[in-house]
């Protein structure tokens, strides 16, 4: 079997062009040269460099003058999103004659995601925590690449810097080519985003904002679908005693009843049921199951609504027409109790497999795929 031979210490590489014990001391050696001016990020960035054994897995703190043609494409609940191109692009191998990185990508078209002051610290770098591990731990098609980080130079707000997505997000998609697609593109989009949920889950990551404006690819034609914004996600077992968890946040009709009611927190579960939400907005009118209805459910239980969070967003709908589609905390009351299948791996598994009988020719390996594999 062919395999890498690093040309400087002559030893097998831990992947194509790349070798993890060299490159770790040219990164540890370039350490002085840059920072953050943040101890955790710092480390975060240094961590990944030290342990990449791809060079995808590779993150870096990348100076905002090293980006061109910024522009506003998005605003969520919690950040705003930046078109940009990057003009040295990525990190690719070492130059053993120049002593330097090859750059990959020139004038690469990226995405930088600024998160807004209000938001804590430790979320942020929760995001960036989550985003990473899922890019090293499974691949870099069940989310969308990490490439490092950096800031804002005028609110000094920290950005990660992404791969961007040049169709957009699936609601939008689906909003201009609904009555375009058939339902064996429809059944392999589900069915690869199902096993890109099912890998999330297998890292015991929820993801707790799982939604259509958080799903992107840069080819809906092509199948390439992926899952992003980890800002609500979390390690389950991760800070128990965290006070902040009970906040119930999300967009309403992706937000399950149990959690909704404040009865149970956030599950794979409940990112099932968001799944299954997402699953009939193939089948239906997406406007109407996205807006027109949960517009009408918001407006009637705010209103009867006594109990507030101090934290809470206020709602503005004439500057935010879009604001039912924006993550933000919520809270209901007086709810009925939900009665859900207990068993959610099998029901997940058993829509899987008849989607996959109605489109028997999706490219998908069965026995990987059905392996649903979720941890308690």
């Amino acid at each position: 079997m062919l395999y890498y031979t690093c040309p400087e210490c002559n030893q097998k590489g831990t992947s194509w062009n790349w070798c993890k014990r060299c490159n770790s001391k040219h990164f540890q050696n370039d350490f002085n040269n840059w920072t953050s001016e943040n101890d955790k990020i710092d480390k975060l960035i240094q961590d990944a460099q030290l342990n990449a054994n791809y060079k995808w897995e590779v993150i870096e703190w990348i100076s905002y003058d090293r980006f061109k043609d910024v522009k506003q494409i998005g605003k969520g609940g919690f950040g705003t999103i930046y078109y940009a191109r990057w003009i040295d692009g990525f990190i690719g191998e070492w130059d053993i004659e120049n002593q330097q990185w090859k750059r990959w990508g020139e004038n690469s078209e990226v995405a930088l995601k600024k998160f807004d002051n209000f938001v804590n610290f430790n979320d942020v770098l929760n995001e960036m925590e989550i985003h990473l591990k899922i890019c090293i731990d499974i691949n870099d098609t069940t989310s969308i690449k990490f490439y490092g980080i950096t800031q804002d130079p005028e609110t000094h707000s920290y950005m990660m810097i992404l791969e961007y997505a040049k169709n957009g997000n699936l609601r939008e998609y689906l909003k201009i080519n609904f009555n375009n697609i058939n339902w064996k593109l429809k059944l392999e989009h589900l069915c690869n985003l199902s096993l890109n949920l099912r890998n999330i889950h297998e890292l015991d990551v929820v993801h707790q904002d799982f939604h259509p404006g958080n799903i992107l690819s840069s080819s809906f034609k092509y199948k390439a679908i992926q899952i992003s914004d980890f800002g609500l996600s979390k390690l389950i077992g991760a800070n128990p005693n965290n006070p902040e968890k009970k906040n119930i946040v999300g967009v309403l009709p992706y937000v399950s009843p149990e959690v909704l009611s404040g009865d149970e927190e956030y599950t794979k579960a409940a990112d099932v049921y968001s799944f299954g939400i997402i699953a009939y907005g193939y089948k239906n009118d997406y406007e109407v199951l996205g807006c027109s209805k949960a517009e009408e459910f918001l407006t009637n239980q705010e209103s009867t609504n006594t109990t507030t969070t101090k934290t809470a967003i206020p709602l503005n709908y004439q500057t935010h027409p879009q604001a039912i589609y924006t993550s933000r905390l919520l809270n209901f009351s007086n709810l009925p109790k939900p009665k859900n299948e207990e068993n959610f791996e099998r029901e997940l598994e058993e829509l899987t497999k008849s989607m996959s009988n109605l489109c028997p020719t999706i490219e998908l390996d069965d026995a990987h795929f059905f392996n649903v594999g979720y941890k308690n």
